[in-house]
């Protein structure tokens, strides 16, 4: 008998399945190893984004849900703009927003991206789990305004320019920077790429 498993580690509850399968003698082998189309998608944890991929896709795309919790304990989420530098998540917001009061006292945040309105194809996510950190410093304002621009408009425009300093003009604006610890990304690609219904279309190929 085959058990197919994948890769990452390992929760007390697999430790335990696999503890048991290798104990009854079940072959123990992982998607990777087999190279084949798996049908059963109970578990698609292994149709992750490698890394260069989930690189393309930070790179790429400039619009994510931004997601945070209120006093009452309930999930609240918008869409925002962002951009991918040194190795976080940069956002932007005016003081009377209600998400910064709510980070100020409770910092764990998580923001979804995915890969839908980009040149890149479809069906490439990733969900970041992370803590957000407000930056009021003029310094990291100016920088985070600029980079923005020049994401969202024509880098070195007139356009990224002006957009700049609307940004810059907005009384209390601050700059979010939520600094992922763990991620969970979803690649069709991966999925579908030994299907018999062919791969996924993506622009990445």
């Amino acid at each position: 008998m085959l058990l197919l498993i994948t890769r990452g580690t390992f929760g007390e509850d697999e430790q335990r399945e696999y503890i048991n399968a290798s104990c009854a003698g079940i072959q123990i082998m992982t998607a990777e190893e087999t190279g084949d189309y798996v049908s059963n998608y109970a578990d698609v944890r292994v149709y992750e984004l490698t890394d260069e991929r989930e690189e393309i896709l930070l790179k790429k795309q400039t619009e994510c849900t931004f997601m945070w919790t209120n006093s009452q304990a309930e999930p609240v989420g918008v869409i925002m703009n962002f951009v991918w530098r040194k190795g976080s998540i940069w956002l932007t917001a005016t003081k009377q927003r209600a998400r910064i009061p709510a980070i100020r006292v409770r910092p764990r945040v998580a923001v979804a991206i995915t890969s839908r309105g980009t040149d890149i194809g479809i069906s490439q996510a990733i969900t970041y789990k992370g803590t957000a950190v407000l930056h009021e410093d003029a310094e990291t304002n100016a920088w985070m305004n600029t980079e923005l621009a020049n994401a969202v408009r024509p880098a070195g425009s007139d356009e990224a320019l002006s957009f700049a300093q609307h940004l810059a003009n907005s009384p209390g604006r601050l700059a979010i920077e939520v600094i992922p610890d763990k991620k969970i990304s979803f690649d069709s690609y991966s999925l579908f790429k030994n299907s018999p219904t062919g791969p996924s279309k993506s622009m990445l190929d």
